[in-house]
């Protein structure tokens, strides 16, 4: 191992490097991505967005691999506690929230060997914790990133010579431009109104006929608060869709029109959407009204050392 990598905790004077190393990885996967400092620095006090597990974390730490003055591997660590209401699958657990690291053009096995002592001093920090199990996940600051995404095959292999394995499920993400949404129309039925409330997870845009609501949509559109990014993304996201069993043909275009038109007044220009690959059909009903596959990340590592 070269003498020049060495493992520390991660100081302040980092954050440029950092979050250099974080935008990179975001943005090979959602395209412009970018995370302010700010951003990026909260992230590793807390995760707000996570309002069901993050209070469960009793400890965190960010390590990161030093060579000749540069950042060169990250990862971020949290410690779940091991009290009676903390989640059965979380309790007294450890994981790796995200790990990062360059590639370097003609320097692979170097890469490749910062990303190993990283992981060695990741698992270390974890039997110093003395968590029962250990997980991974690359869980970004970012809309859309989180999990191992395709376009991530140097993470992949890191955790797999560690002994992760994926033992969760693959999801894929989807993207149109909100330009490429179909173009407002008729109602495809006499009496279908559109209502707009407040939902669960978002401004929810209901299709109602005869006073009851048959389809729906949700969108979220605070995913780019302006404080926390250093510019703007324009980017929103489905975050629930409902429809009936054998909808019109027509009723999820024109849902996704009525999507369009309010994201527009939103200043919003990207959609994202979920799916998992067992959703063929509605995979293809969203690439035929303009979206188009982003990625497919896999979510849920655990730890299994030969």
């Amino acid at each position: 191992m070269p003498a020049s990598l060495h493992v520390r905790t991660f100081h302040r004077e980092d954050r440029d490097q950092l979050t250099t190393l974080v935008n990179v990885h975001a943005a090979a996967v959602i395209p412009g991505a970018v995370a302010s400092v700010n951003t990026v620095l909260s992230s590793l006090e807390r995760c707000p967005d996570e309002i069901v597990t993050d209070p469960w974390v009793t400890e965190r730490t960010t390590l990161v691999v030093e060579g000749a003055g540069r950042i060169v591997a990250a990862a971020h660590l949290l410690r779940y506690g091991s009290d009676p209401d903390v989640g059965e699958d979380y309790r007294d657990t450890g994981h790796l929230g995200w790990f990062l690291h360059h590639i370097d053009a003609g320097e692979q096995s170097m890469a490749e060997q910062a990303a190993d002592l990283l992981m060695a001093a990741c698992l270390a920090r974890f039997n110093r914790w003395g968590v029962r199990s250990r997980h991974a996940d690359g869980l970004l600051p970012v809309p859309g990133v989180y999990g191992v995404p395709d376009q991530w095959p140097h993470v992949r292999a890191a955790l797999e010579r560690a002994g992760f394995v994926h033992s969760g499920q693959t999801e894929v993400l989807l993207l149109a431009r909100v330009a490429d949404l179909p173009a407002p129309g008729p109602a495809p039925l006499a009496g279908l109104t559109v209502r707009r409330t407040l939902g669960a997870w978002g401004t929810r845009l209901g299709a109602v006929l005869d006073a009851q609501e048959i389809a729906f949509i949700e969108l979220d559109t605070t995913l780019d608060r302006p404080e926390r990014h250093a510019r703007s993304m324009g980017m929103a996201d489905v975050s629930d869709l409902g429809l009936p069993d054998d909808p019109h043909p027509d009723l999820l275009p024109w849902l996704l029109a009525q999507a369009g038109q309010w994201l527009t007044l939103c200043g919003a220009d990207r959609l994202l959407a979920y799916a998992t690959p067992d959703e063929e059909g509605e995979i293809e009903e969203l690439l035929r009204y303009g979206f188009g596959e982003l990625t497919r990340t896999a979510r849920g590592w655990d730890h299994r050392p030969v």
